[in-house]
């Protein structure tokens, strides 16, 4: 599937950044000089910025504009902005990532999947386990369960790509905001079978629900990696 357009500029105005273009501490043109120079609305400009601000490469001033950030010494390349939102396929590149489906049925939800997505017992979820591999290495065991109702005709196909793009792309979809919740577990049958993982190390554990513009839960997943392979950032900026 396509890249969206603003991931697209957000790579082009990462790669300034890098060259030296734009410079450390510096502003940046302004999204309508962005837009026109890139040829695109300012409102994919506005986006592409945006990400670029939650992994933390510029910062916003309130009625000065865009920023580059400088260095972050304490950051390191298994770093993940908390506030993702658009698939690893996107985040690391697709040609880094791929997937291994161990689990795909479809299922009526117990009490706590009821719960957290909102459906009564009678509506089907997918009940999804998937290995996603970084390089060729394990990298997340992913425990994912969405509502039928709500991403129609989900097969195989599209768990070894892009859940997130099918969502976007093809069902049209989009997410309005995420509760997510990062803590350190023990590890599991699975972990050490799948990631590799040794009987006494600590995993990740990232647990969300995801909802949709309209206010629909469409997503609760359990997302778990070995302790050396990943971290999760947040990125504030003091606007006042």
């Amino acid at each position: 599937m396509t890249k969206s357009k603003y991931l697209i500029i957000a790579e082009k105005i990462r790669e300034k950044i890098q060259q030296g273009v734009y410079q450390p501490n510096t502003i940046l043109p302004d999204q309508e000089t962005l837009a026109q120079e890139m040829n695109v609305s300012r409102l994919t400009v506005k986006k592409a910025l945006d990400g670029l601000e939650r992994q933390g490469i510029v910062y916003k001033q309130s009625g000065l504009g865009t920023f580059v950030a400088g260095d972050t010494p304490i950051k390191d390349e298994i770093d993940a902005p908390s506030n993702f939102f658009t698939g690893l396929g996107n985040e690391l590149g697709k040609d880094r990532i791929k997937s291994k489906v161990l689990n795909f049925t479809v299922e009526f939800p117990d009490q706590a999947i009821q719960k957290n997505l909102s459906l009564k017992k009678n509506e089907p979820v997918y009940n999804i386990t998937r290995l996603r591999l970084l390089d060729d290495e394990p990298y997340i065991l992913e425990y994912t369960f969405m509502p039928v109702k709500l991403v129609p005709d989900l097969d195989e196909k599209v768990l070894h790509d892009s859940i997130y793009n099918y969502i976007h792309h093809k069902l049209h979809l989009k997410f309005g905001r995420a509760y997510r919740k990062i803590k350190a577990v023990r590890s599991e049958e699975n972990d050490l079978l799948y990631l590799q993982a040794d009987k006494n190390d600590p995993l990740l554990e990232l647990e969300q629900i995801v909802w949709l513009t309209n206010g629909q839960p469409i997503e609760y997943s359990r997302s778990r990696s070995r302790f050396d392979r990943r971290a999760y950032t947040v990125v504030e900026n003091n606007r006042f």
